[in-house]
C-alpha cells in the first residue's frame, strides 16, 4: 500500500466566462500523505478551493478539468482515477460523504434550516450504509457527542440556527466524519467564526485525526493555522504549485520568492513611521508567474524556479517533477 492517500498529477481546470477562458488550475502535482494533515496555502484565487472540488469531482460548468489525474488509493477498494470517472460512475456517489468528505467554510451553507441537527446527520450514514434509521440516529448521537456538542439529546432535536457558529461547524464536522471517511477535507472551516472559537474547532479537527488516523487537506490563508495544524505545505499562487515542503521546512526557510512574500505578510501593528511588509515588497520584480518545473532539494522539498536561481541550492535531481 502506497504512503499517499492521494496523488494529483498535471491537473488542469479551465472556467469559460463572457470575457474569455480563466485557467484556475495549471499543472497541479502534489502528494496528500496517509495519516497526515496536509495544508494548502495561498492568497485569494490561488486555486485552494477549485483543487479540493476537482478532488470531491464538484466542478460543474462552465467550468471543466482539461487536463491531469487524482489517484485515490483508499485501503478499502482498490486505487482509482477520480478524473477518469464517469459522471454518473457508483464510485463517485460513494466517494462524495463515504470515502471522502468534506468541511465547508460556513455552515450555515452545508446545514438545512428546516432539518433537525440529528436527521442531517444521520442521512449521511442512510446514504452510505445499510442500517436502520435507529441505529442511524444512535450513530449520530455518538458522533455529535464526539465533536464535542454536549446535552446530545435535546441538542439533537433542534435546527441549525438555534446552535452558535462554533456549534454548527461542529454538527458539519459530526457529518463529514459520521461514516469514518478515509481523507477529510477542510476549506477555510474557521474563517467564518470568532478567534476563540477557532482555536477549539482547530484541537478538535487534529484531535479527531489522531483518534481516526484520516487524512485531512486542510485548505487556509492563515499561517498560523498552517502552524498549529499541518504536517506539509503546498503553496499555490495563480493556480500553480510553488513549493512544497515540511510544516517545518516552508516555515522556517521558505526558498520561494512568493512564499517569503506570504510569511512576510503576516497582519500585525506595524512600528511607528513604518509599515508592514507585503508580498509585492518581498517579491519585488522576480519572476513568480512562469511555470518552471518543480524540482527536488536535496532536503526533499520541491520549489518551482529558474534554474539559475537554484544553483545556490542542493538540488538532489537536476529536473525532477512530481
Amino acid at each position: 500500500m502506497t504512503d499517499n492517500v492521494l496523488e494529483i498529477r498535471d491537473l488542469g481546470v479551465e472556467f469559460k466566462t463572457d470575457t474569455g477562458t480563466t485557467n484556475a488550475l495549471r499543472g497541479v502535482n502534489f502528494d496528500v500523505p496517509r495519516g497526515k494533515v496536509t495544508a494548502i496555502v495561498g492568497e485569494s484565487g490561488s486555486g485552494k478551493s477549485v483543487t479540493a472540488n476537482c478532488i470531491m469531482r464538484l466542478i460543474q460548468r462552465p467550468g471543466r478539468i482539461t487536463s491531469g489525474s487524482i489517484l485515490f488509493n483508499p485501503t478499502s477498494t482498490e486505487s482509482f482515477d477520480i478524473v477518469a470517472l464517469p459522471d454518473k460512475d457508483s464510485l463517485i456517489y460513494e466517494l462524495r460523504g463515504g470515502l471522502i468528505s468534506m468541511v465547508f467554510q460556513e455552515p450555515m451553507t452545508a446545514l438545512s434550516p428546516v432539518h433537525k441537527v440529528g436527521d442531517q446527520v444521520s442521512e449521511a450514514i442512510l446514504c452510505h450504509r445499510n442500517v436502520s434509521k435507529a441505529e442511524a440516529w444512535e450513530e449520530a448521537a455518538e458522533m455529535l457527542n464526539h465533536v464535542g456538542i454536549e446535552d446530545v439529546s435535546r441538542r439533537i432535536n433542534m435546527y441549525p440556527f438555534e446552535f452558535s457558529g462554533g456549534m454548527r461547524q461542529r454538527v458539519v464536522i459530526a457529518t463529514a466524519l459520521v461514516c469514518h471517511p478515509e481523507v477529510l477535507i477542510c476549506d477555510e472551516p474557521t474563517t467564518a467564526l470568532d478567534v476563540t472559537i477557532q482555536a477549539e474547532i482547530l484541537t478538535l479537527i487534529k484531535r479527531l485525526q489522531t483518534e481516526l488516523n484520516n487524512s485531512i487537506l486542510f485548505i487556509t490563508h492563515d499561517i498560523g493555522v498552517v502552524a498549529q495544524i499541518s504536517d506539509y505545505v503546498v503553496v499555490m499562487y495563480q493556480g500553480r504549485v510553488l513549493e512544497i515542503g515540511s510544516t517545518h521546512q516552508v516555515l522556517k526557510d521558505p526558498k520561494h520568492p512568493y512564499t517569503q512574500g506570504l510569511l512576510a505578510a503576516i497582519p500585525g501593528i506595524a512600528p511607528p513611521d513604518q509599515r508592514l511588509s507585503t508580498i509585492s515588497d518581498v517579491v519585488g520584480d522576480i519572476d513568480i508567474t512562469t511555470a518552471y518545473p518543480l524540482t527536488t532539494l536535496s532536503d526533499g522539498r520541491k520549489v518551482s524556479l529558474p534554474q539559475e536561481a537554484l544553483r545556490k541550492f542542493s538540488i538532489r535531481r537536476t529536473s525532477e517533477t512530481l
